[in-house]
């Protein structure tokens, strides 16, 4: 069973660096972005509702580029036969996993009755976790992982949140993505949920303490590559502990550029012969972006233009002289009509830090 769950190619857990589903940010454009960074990252799309997958258009909602790998579906709902089939188009559509969100806490969400309100009904998310293992056949390539907080409202004890993770274990869980702060489901909005109620990283470590058998990867707060690292070490916060791996969210998007050093710093592998450069991946995206426009030219749902892919990328040169005007040109909504190879030559006129080398 352990040996399903750890990556050959790098010795490690498969989750050892992960990249939050975050809505309207982790499409599939920014997913290739994010891979062009780290080859080994583990990628997540935005949390899609079952109810989008069962009446909605699966191609744009599924479609994904071979590149992403590995990549995750993440889902939002309640329903276990509605998961189920789900999990199962996952399976055909070639995901590396399914993520049940049992963690984000806007209204909406709890309207439809997933999300962080699941955490109080633990016997139904194990009910639906594993109706999800049974529409895979149990296909270790395909595992069914669960993202959730530590607590909801002001229930504040290590161990309603260990209780949860047991129950859903029982049925064949292994991985456990644990957003290390509670969710209030009243009186604060989702931003206000991932900054006011306190971080509590201990949990996570406990929760490893308990269930040694179980990949556990910890979430919230991880804002750059040291944090990353000082929570990945042995003994961290509890003696004879490690955790299996961490995923970070806006940090990721807004710097995208740590995402850089993963692969030697958090996978072990070794430097790149030639050094990766922000302007190879600025010209790998813009011609990402042409092949997109080319391929989806005449769609008449789903037609690609060059600023819903570009977005993702305006992180790229933050901290750099020159990071501002080079964002300033992508964002002109006056320029949105060139191709993007010439936009790119205008955004270049100053090269950010006026150089040809990374920071």
């Amino acid at each position: 069973m352990t040996a399903q769950l750890i990556d050959p190619a790098t010795g490690l857990s498969p989750w050892r660096a992960c990249v939050a589903p975050m809505l309207d940010w982790t499409d599939r454009h920014c997913r290739y972005l994010h891979r062009l960074l780290s080859p080994h990252a583990r990628l997540y799309t935005e949390m899609l509702t079952t109810g989008a997958l069962v009446h909605g258009n699966m191609l744009r909602f599924l479609e994904y580029n071979q590149e992403e790998h590995a990549v995750a579906l993440q889902l939002g709902g309640s329903e276990p036969a509605d998961l189920a089939h789900c999990a199962k188009l996952a399976q055909q559509w070639g995901y590396d996993e399914v993520n049940l969100n049992c963690g984000c806490p806007s209204e909406r969400v709890q309207r439809g009755a997933f999300g962080a309100c699941l955490m109080n009904e633990a016997t139904l998310v194990a009910d639906c976790v594993k109706a999800m293992i049974d529409a895979v056949g149990g296909d270790p390539k395909v595992p069914i992982t669960v993202k959730h907080r530590i607590g909801i409202d002001q229930i504040e004890s290590y161990d309603f949140v260990r209780d949860f993770v047991g129950t859903i274990a029982d049925v064949g869980c292994q991985v456990f993505i644990v957003h290390a702060r509670n969710a209030w489901l009243k009186g604060l909005s989702p931003k206000e949920n991932r900054e006011i109620p306190p971080l509590r990283y201990e949990f996570a470590h406990q929760l490893k303490r308990d269930f040694p058998h179980l990949t556990i990867v910890l979430n919230g707060g991880l804002a750059d590559n040291a944090a990353c690292v000082s929570q990945l070490q042995p003994d961290a916060m509890l003696p004879g502990v490690t955790l299996d791996g961490v995923m970070v969210g806006r940090a990721a998007y807004h710097t995208p550029w740590m995402m850089a050093d993963w692969d030697e710093l958090l996978f072990g592998q070794a430097s790149r012969e030639v050094p990766l450069t922000r302007e190879q991946v600025e010209e790998a995206m813009v011609a990402y972006t042409e092949r997109e426009m080319a391929r989806t030219k005449g769609w008449e749902h789903g037609e690609v233009r060059w600023p819903q892919v570009i977005r993702h990328m305006l992180g790229l040169y933050n901290g750099l002289p020159g990071a501002r005007r080079w964002r300033q040109v992508w964002s002109d909504h006056k320029l949105k009509d060139l191709p993007p190879s010439e936009v790119m030559a205008m955004a270049r006129q100053r090269p950010p830090g006026g150089s040809r080398s990374p920071e």
